[in-house]
């Protein structure tokens, strides 16, 4: 059965984020809470290891390492098989392991999770709940793709050769219905260009069954990731993403319409996977916020702060330890007005989380979520166009850096991560509503070359209610963003320019402004 991208769009399952939200309440074993049914699942957390056990790693993955100068330590170790013993002991047994977070997951009873509190060696012990909904949306028959690689100039990659050749990407996702018969995908795996595939959701699954078996909609999300990543279409002669001679590692997480919380687990356990086989590049268009059918056990914006969730935390490990670069969706609540920020672990300050943009301004489009004012670092970190969600716009930004680390392989994931900041549009004048804007191709590949970028930022001074500010641009309206401090947002409008003018009108709070002409930010510091 063939599918064409443009089909994979109507079919897919979004939820209202366009991502998979998902709660956490936080049992501890010293705070006394006890479980509120059998067989529910939890994170039991270890406190050491076995100092003599060797790194759980390929070869490949050691190499790269030294590489990039990062040591191996406890967290390479596997788990203990003492304690995995004595669980076994105890009629406990494990989910998945996570040698990242010194961990296992499990479904507990009541008895059993006074038991396991009981063990000397459980650090702590924490809940994994059940039951939280996507919802479905109608989507328009015609999906708007090329505006993106236009955005982004995808051709000044194609000219400079960089196609992602030689570069591993890791996707996580809910699944990759059809991806091996998809016109947009048939190059890949014609030149078996997808190297291997778990599921962690039924790992009972064939490679084959995973592809070719539909169980719910979701099933066409990693898909269309997929696609927007490495998409190229022959028949049309239309490419949909950037790193279409890339090596993918696929891992399906997720389940379906109804979630469960343990699916963080199966994340993180797909992120070891990755990076016990070298992959230094991983794409995750999966958040966790809320959703719980008792509104109590929902995360609070509150948490969205880099290290209450787990997976959060083993974000921050994978790229200060592992050397990995996690591009992540920024999520889709920005209009939802009890909600409205990022979902994590987009929220952790290691990953590059990507938030969406209009196309003709290319300010924030109304479902993308913002950063939390609370966050001492700027999220999201970048933005580029989508019509469908952050959950695509994510993987357009996964097919830059493969570009990128394909012309340098040496670069470390967080020198990746600062060159596709400079290279949008809105350096150094970043905010909370799309971070540092739009990523250029044309800027990335000098930056890379080592080349003085062109001076395409200045900053004005103005004071009084209103001011004129002189611009030079063809469009007939900008993008504006009024700010309370350097990096957040009261407002963004579209402002029109008159005779090379335009007019910009105080708020009352407001203490900078940056006005977007797209090949040239100008920051308003009003005194």
């Amino acid at each position: 059965m063939t599918f064409r991208l443009i089909m994979f769009f109507c079919l897919l399952s979004l939820s209202t984020q366009a991502q998979l939200n998902v709660v956490r309440p936080q049992p501890n074993v010293s705070n006394g809470i006890q479980p509120m049914q059998s067989g529910t699942k939890y994170w039991v957390l270890l406190r050491d290891k076995d100092q003599a056990s060797a790194p759980a790693l390929s070869q490949q993955s050691i190499n790269q390492r030294k590489t990039q100068n990062l040591p191996l330590d406890a967290t390479d170790q596997p788990v203990s098989a003492t304690y995995l013993k004595q669980l076994n002991e105890a009629g406990v047994k494990p989910v998945c392991q996570s040698r990242w977070l010194n961990a296992v997951s499990a479904k507990l009873t009541a008895q059993q999770y006074a038991q396991v509190a009981a063990m000397s060696f459980v650090k702590e012990i924490r809940a994994i709940d059940p039951a939280i909904v996507i919802t479905s949306l109608n989507l328009p028959v015609n999906p708007q793709l090329a505006p993106v690689m236009t955005q982004i100039q995808a051709s000044d990659f194609a000219q400079a050769g960089l196609t992602g050749r030689f570069v591993n990407i890791g996707v996580i996702d809910a699944g990759f219905f059809g991806a091996d018969s998809a016109n947009a995908l048939k190059h890949i795996f014609a030149r078996d260009g997808v190297k291997q595939i778990r599921d962690y959701v039924n790992e009972k699954k064939t490679h084959n069954n995973l592809l070719r078996t539909l169980e719910t909609m979701s099933d066409f999300h990693g898909t269309e990731v997929l696609a927007a990543i490495a998409g190229n279409d022959p028949t049309d002669h239309i490419q949909y993403g950037l790193a279409t001679d890339a090596s993918f590692y696929l891992a399906r997480s997720d389940q379906g319409n109804r979630e469960y919380r343990g699916e963080e687990d199966n994340w993180v356990a797909a992120m070891e996977w990755m990076d016990s086989l070298g992959v230094r590049l991983i794409n995750t268009s999966l958040g966790y916020a809320r959703g719980m059918s008792n509104p109590k056990d929902n995360y609070e914006p509150s948490q969205m702060d880099g290290h209450t969730s787990l997976i959060s935390r083993a974000a921050q490990i994978a790229a200060d330890k592992k050397g990995i670069l996690i591009i992540v969706s920024a999520g889709n609540e920005g209009d939802d007005r009890s909600w409205r920020i990022i979902s994590t672990p987009a929220d952790a300050e290691g990953v590059l989380a990507i938030g969406a943009t209009n196309a003709k301004l290319w300010n924030r489009i109304g479902y993308s979520s913002i950063g939390p004012e609370s966050l001492p670092y700027l999220k999201p970190n970048v933005s580029c166009f989508s019509l469908y969600g952050t959950s695509l716009s994510a993987p357009v930004i996964t097919g830059f850096a493969a570009c990128v680390m394909q012309a340098n392989p040496k670069l470390t994931n967080k020198q990746v991560m600062q060159i596709i900041e400079k290279s949008s549009h809105l350096y150094p004048y970043g905010n909370n509503f799309i971070g540092y804007g739009v990523p250029q191709a044309s800027r990335a590949i000098a930056l890379l070359r080592n080349q003085e970028l062109p001076a395409t930022n200045r900053l004005v001074k103005a004071s009084g209610k209103t001011f004129t500010l002189a611009v030079e641009t063809s469009e007939t309206s900008v993008s504006v963003f009024h700010k309370k401090d350097a990096t957040h947002v009261l407002q963004q409008e579209a402002t029109k320019v008159a005779g090379g003018k335009l007019i910009l009108h105080r708020a009352a709070d407001e203490k900078q402004t940056t006005v977007d002409l797209k090949k040239e930010v100008i920051e308003v510091v009003w005194e």
